[in-house]
């Protein structure tokens, strides 16, 4: 049995700005990628290689889980660390129902105000909205889901599993990791899914398979990744990333390219598609770790330009990533009917892509300052427990003499 160590639970841990910059970064290309057929998200990593946000938020939400908990459970807190993050996983089930209930009521409204059933049926909303009895309860159940909310079930579910994920990474990290490549491995050879509405549905995001990411991650926030980083960062294996990241940019090319697709032979073609992103295709997960393995060459966590104002902007949306992502849902959907209503010009993608990344930043700014008022409940508090000590020390003080 583990002995408790009260310090790791204790203990701060120390912020790394890195997951915050690039947890901000994939918070704007899943704004922009939202939007269809803005010029402004060609920026987004999607259009230059095989993986795209979606591997960003389930990496660093593992590595944070690992990372975090991984000492707290090691030092025998584990119904803490349970406490913890099912607490978060609650607060995300919140989110994700009261997200569902607002942004279908943002695309009915929107449909009926400018009379077009299209946002209806483009959004998944119509069966909803013409039986919202039966419906609200395959919601509650996370069965059901408009467009754009498919990732924060996969995140719930995860985050929910995730203190015994952590449990047994501390005890047999390489098995544990091991294990999450067979049951990745037979949930794409028995088509394993969770069932979703309507029925013959299944989930967009495969928790099944998706956990490989999550629990990889996981193992290297405990510190497994320190004793092969001689192995991983090494002159060969960073030339293979970057020959692998360079075949990735040549294949999308071709989707964007259609004269460069005949320059891809035919067996190729048949070995590589479909890249399934709802199963977590080897092509998707290999391009992440070739783009993380580079990243994290150049960017330490004590890189100077974290700390620069220029990206203070970005990191403070990381900070607050669940209420940033769910305003994004929002404005993407905002950004899609105005261009859709009124003018599709480069200019007015332009300007609906640029304001509403600003308004995701002075949001994660009014949040950030607000998390700096201090809890006067709390110090009013600790004032008047002081007062009763005193005053109990006061009538004792005769007593004892």
């Amino acid at each position: 049995m583990i002995a408790r160590d009260q310090s790791a639970l204790l203990a701060p841990v120390e912020r790394d700005l890195r997951l915050d910059l690039f947890r901000g970064i994939g918070l704007w290309m899943i704004f922009l990628d939202h939007i269809p057929h803005d010029v402004v998200a060609w920026l987004t990593l999607r259009n230059y290689g095989f993986s795209d946000a979606a591997e960003f938020f389930v990496f660093i939400s593992g590595y944070l889980v690992g990372w975090i908990y991984g000492p707290i459970v090691a030092g025998g807190w584990f119904l803490a660390a349970v406490k913890r993050l099912w607490r978060r996983a609650a607060e995300m089930y919140v989110a994700h129902i009261m997200l569902f209930l607002l942004f279908t009521a943002q695309i009915a409204r929107t449909a009926r105000r400018f009379d077009n059933p299209m946002y209806e049926h483009e959004f998944n909303v119509f069966n909803f909205l013409a039986h919202p009895d039966e419906l609200i309860g395959q919601a509650i159940l996370l069965k059901y889901k408009p467009v754009n909310l498919d990732v924060l079930p996969l995140y719930i579910t995860l985050v929910f599993a995730s203190p015994f994920i952590v449990w047994c990474l501390v005890r047999r990290p390489n098995l544990t990791l091991a294990a999450s490549v067979v049951l990745y491995l037979l949930s794409r050879w028995f088509d394993w899914n969770v069932a979703s509405y309507p029925p013959g549905t299944t989930w967009y995001f495969n928790p099944f398979c998706w956990q490989l990411m999550f629990v990889f991650a996981a193992w290297c926030g405990i510190g497994r990744i320190e004793r092969i980083a001689t192995l991983v960062w090494s002159k060969a294996a960073m030339a293979l990333a970057a020959a692998w990241l360079l075949f990735a940019l040549m294949i999308v090319m071709t989707w964007h390219i259609p004269a460069l697709e005949a320059m891809v032979p035919k067996w190729m073609i048949k070995l590589i598609y479909p890249i399934d992103k709802t199963d977590l295709d080897m092509l998707r997960f290999t391009h992440f770790l070739a783009l993380a393995i580079w990243v994290t060459h150049f960017i330490s966590r004590k890189w100077r330009a974290l700390r620069t104002p220029w990206l203070r902007p970005v990191i403070l949306c990381g900070q607050h990533s669940l209420p940033i992502f769910c305003l994004g849902v929002f404005l993407s959907f905002s950004a899609h009917w105005i261009l859709t209503q009124y003018t599709k010009g480069v200019w007015e993608q332009l300007a609906v892509s640029v304001v509403g990344i600003v308004i995701m930043v002075g949001v994660a700014w009014l949040l950030d300052r607000a998390e700096r008022v201090p809890n006067l409940f709390v110090k009013v508090t600790e004032v008047e427990e002081a007062d009763t000590a005193l005053d109990s020390a006061s009538a004792a003080t005769p007593a004892a003499r």
